[in-house]
């Protein structure tokens, strides 16, 4: 009988999830164009594709409630009261989101690769190393002396940063050493 009550309601949401994963689908294709065009590794590419499923869900959490029949005043108290504990949650914790949200611009701007041997001109502590990875919330640096160092990623925007010289990855490890 609950299913009889709401069988169109089932229908439309069964429609709008259908129709997000046509959409993540088609996004899913063009961060991979985008990714090969610019030499962006694989690891990169499946966490974008991450945030993306993300934000389709998150959106198809707010659409389905409006399928059957709830008003936007209560979803707007639901979320509002959920909102100011996560905005509370976050402020705590905001260079965590900064380096997320600068991973993300990282993606799609950044004119460095893995590989690269880059300079970051640090005030109190600059460094000179090979891009070894770039990931959510930092980048991964291998210095002269063989150590790794990770750098944030909201700090990449930062700072002044100069290529050094573009695929060093390869001459520098050049006697098969595993970098990870």
């Amino acid at each position: 009988m609950f299913f009889q009550n709401y069988q169109h309601e089932f229908i439309y949401t069964g429609f709008v999830l259908i129709v997000l994963l046509i959409i993540r689908f088609f996004i899913n294709k063009v961060i991979g164009k985008i990714s090969r065009k610019n030499g962006i590794n694989i690891a990169r590419i499946h966490l974008m594709q991450r945030y993306v499923s993300v934000a389709l869900f998150i959106i198809s959490l707010l659409i389905i409630p409006f399928i059957f029949g709830t008003q936007a005043k209560d979803l707007v108290l639901l979320f509002s009261s959920v909102f100011a504990v996560i905005g509370i949650g976050l402020f705590a914790i905001w260079s965590i989101l900064s380096n997320i949200t600068s991973g993300i611009i990282m993606f799609f701007s950044f004119p460095y690769k893995v590989g690269d041997k880059i300079q970051i001109h640090d005030k109190d502590f600059p460094i000179e190393g090979i891009i070894e990875d770039i990931r959510a919330f930092q980048l991964h640096l291998r210095i002269e002396n063989g150590d790794l160092v990770t750098y944030p990623n909201n700090l990449m925007f930062q700072k002044a940063v100069t290529l050094i010289q573009k695929d060093a990855i390869d001459e520098y490890f050049e006697d098969g050493t595993d970098l990870i």
